[in-house]
């Protein structure tokens, strides 16, 4: 791997930054999916949603206090430690599987210890990564948090998950991708320390999509034709009309129920969400990067983790700032393509294609006498 201070083929390095602009807890289930079961729901539901959201909003007044705590492990060393909040909302709960420890009778232990390592696997053996923090960070999971609480997050320093509610969404274990899109906010935390409001919150969700649907692609050996590209494949239950949580190839049709809602996502700058709901839109817009990562994977073909991922890892790693916009990142990757893969390579052009057909650059016309 490079040294970190000189940068990838010689390109400049981002900026520093004082400190890390993130989300106070990053949640896997968007706001206004929630807010959508408090309107439309039976008085279960909207109770189990309201708990939810106070769940929610007591951790992050408790944020403060745990946050800072680095726990290491050796460099290049896997370590998983999986914990059981037995349905309080106590952190980090009773311990119940560390780092060798044989398979638990409890899928939600090993859903959780397998989800961690197939993501920690990912960073380290693509992308040369020492865990979250690239200093080898453990990698600490706590399952069975709350009653039917209805999310999954990261909280800065260790990944939360809730069983659900049973009537809407199943274990938040359940899905590969959700475990590596709720990681991947520890990693920008590292990095671009990504700010989680509009455009910029929006691509701070969108990487963690990316590099989620990239755990999943990769823990089953998918290609970019096999695989599904859908966030959150098999948490709703069967009452559920949807296919999960958001969709990279079909931005705004994974899910449309009379509980849930319908999937407001975009697909091209046109319709960029302008509100101020969900900070600014960052699980909605975040349907644009989300897209053209998408396309650009499609187009170049193969495994979409082998020269798709690293452009954008190495943007994320590498070349965002703190306030980074949608036509900056671009830019980047498009810099980023073509130091890898040669300027004018099919790759380069696959990720300017993308980047264009979401209305994020513009098309270059092409010169009247020149092909």
């Amino acid at each position: 791997m490079p040294n970190r201070r000189s940068g990838w083929l010689g390109l400049p390095l981002k900026g520093s930054h004082s400190k890390f602009h993130v989300c106070p807890i990053c949640c896997i289930v968007p706001p206004h999916m929630v807010d959508s079961v408090i309107k439309n729901g039976s008085d279960r539901q909207r109770d189990w949603a309201l708990q939810t959201l106070r769940k929610s909003e007591q951790f992050r007044g408790r944020r403060e206090v745990v946050g800072g705590l680095a726990f290491m492990a050796a460099a290049g060393v896997k370590r998983r430690t999986i914990y059981d909040a037995q349905r309080s909302t106590v952190l980090p709960g009773v311990l119940v599987r560390s780092e060798g420890d044989p398979v638990s009778p409890d899928p939600v232990v090993n859903e959780a210890y397998d989800g961690s390592g197939a993501t920690y696997d990912l960073y380290a053996e693509v992308f040369g990564r020492n865990s979250i923090d690239d200093r080898g960070l453990r990698l600490d999971s706590t399952i069975h948090y709350g009653v039917n609480y209805e999310n999954a997050f990261w909280n800065g320093n260790q990944m939360v998950y809730g069983d659900g509610d049973g009537e809407l969404f199943q274990r938040f274990t359940k899905a590969i991708d959700v475990i590596g899109h709720e990681l991947t906010h520890g990693v920008t935390q590292y990095e671009a320390g990504l700010e989680y409001y509009g455009e910029t919150g929006a691509l701070n969700e969108s990487f963690s999509d990316v590099f989620g649907t990239l755990v999943k692609q990769r823990s089953l050996n998918q290609t970019v034709a096999q695989a599904d590209w859908i966030i959150g494949a098999g948490l709703f239950t069967p009452k559920v009309q949807g296919v999960g949580i958001r969709s990279m190839k079909a931005p705004g049709t994974a899910y449309d129920d009379d509980v849930l809602g319908k999937d407001p996502q975009p697909a091209h700058v046109k319709d960029f969400y302008r509100g101020s709901a969900d900070n600014g839109g960052v699980h909605i817009n975040s349907g644009i990067p989300n897209y053209a990562f998408y396309l650009a994977a499609t187009e170049i073909g193969g495994y979409a983790w082998e020269k798709a991922g690293k452009i954008w890892y190495l943007t994320l790693r590498d070349r965002l700032r703190s306030n980074a916009t949608f036509r900056q990142t671009a830019n980047a990757m498009v810099a980023i393509a073509g130091a890898l893969y040669g300027v004018e390579s099919p790759e380069q052009k696959a990720v300017r294609n993308a980047w264009q057909k979401v209305g994020v650059l513009q098309v270059t016309p092409v010169k009247p006498g020149r092909r």
